[in-house]
C-alpha cells in the first residue's frame, strides 16, 4: 500500500517504513507528525479525490537538519562583477509509520 501526500509545496509517494526528507516543518524530534492532506492511496486499487477524503498518513521525526552547500556563482564578463553566495536548505527527516486511508 502506497500514499501521496503533499507537504511544503511538494508531493511524495510514500509506503509504510519509508524514511523522506521533507521540508522543514516546526515538530521535535521524536514527536509524531500526521500528514492529511493525501492526494491518493494505492494498493489493490486506486483512491483519489472524494474517496480519499478522510485519509491521513502518520510518522515520525527522525532528526532535523541543513543538506549540503549549494554555491550559487554571478559573474558577468568585462564588468568585473562576480558575486559568490552559498544556501543551505533546511529539512525534517520523517519514518513513516502508518497510512490511514
Amino acid at each position: 500500500m502506497y500514499a501521496i501526500i503533499a507537504t511544503g509545496g511538494k508531493q511524495y509517494k510514500v509506503s509504510e517504513g519509508d524514511i523522506i526528507d521533507i521540508e522543514k516543518i516546526d515538530v521535535e524530534t521524536g514527536n509524531s507528525v500526521t500528514f492529511d492532506q493525501v492526494l491518493a492511496v494505492g494498493g489493490d486499487a486506486l483512491k483519489v479525490a472524494a474517496d480519499v477524503a478522510g485519509a491521513t498518513v502518520t510518522g515520525t521525526v527522525l532528526d532535523q537538519g541543513k543538506q549540503k552547500k549549494v554555491v550559487v556563482y554571478r559573474y558577468k564578463r568585462k564588468t568585473g562583477y562576480h558575486k559568490k553566495n552559498g544556501h543551505r536548505q533546511a529539512y525534517t527527516r520523517v519514518k513513516i509509520d502508518k497510512i490511514n486511508g
